[in-house]
């Protein structure tokens, strides 16, 4: 009988095996986070601490398995859903996720560049941009709507 996971490593950079439960797993680990975001709001040094044990745990378990970056590595995927409904209103978590997820699989640029930075580094920093760039696409779209953006346009 063999351990069903690799090493402390695979635990974290796997998010407790989510990463292996669809053949969406950055899709599931998404909402995953965003659920728990429910219950323990993401704060920037739960985001930090995550960003960096997903780092240092998704390299090693790159290393383990051999492969630049593994499809159940979702370590990614929670920081960068945390870093997208960072300081919004609930109301708001879906489209930031939505957002989020879109930009993660479209990766425009820098979000596809960063990807090629090596190891841990490359597999958390697209997704860290991705984030942000969602929380910051859906704050200006916010601001232009319903902070008084749209009326500098009829001044």
């Amino acid at each position: 009988m063999t351990a069903p996971f690799r090493s402390v490593a695979d635990i974290i950079s796997t998010v407790g095996g989510i990463g292996r439960f669809s053949s969406m797993p950055g899709t599931v680990a998404s909402a995953a986070a965003c659920l728990f975001a429910l219950f323990v709001p993401p704060t920037w040094y739960l985001i930090v601490s995550v960003c960096i044990a997903g780092t240092i745990a998704s390299d090693r378990y790159a290393r383990e398995t051999g492969r630049k970056d593994p499809g159940e590595i979702v370590i990614d995927e929670v920081v960068g859903t945390w870093i997208a409904l960072f300081a919004l209103p609930q109301a708001m978590w879906l489209p930031a996720l939505l957002v989020f997820r879109i930009l993660d699989i479209l990766k425009p640029f820098p979000i596809g560049a960063a990807e090629a930075l090596p190891g841990g580094i490359g597999i958390m920093a697209d997704d860290v941009l991705g984030g942000a760039g969602a929380n910051l696409l859906l704050r200006g779209l916010h601001w232009f709507f319903f902070g008084g953006g749209l009326a500098l346009l009829y001044r």
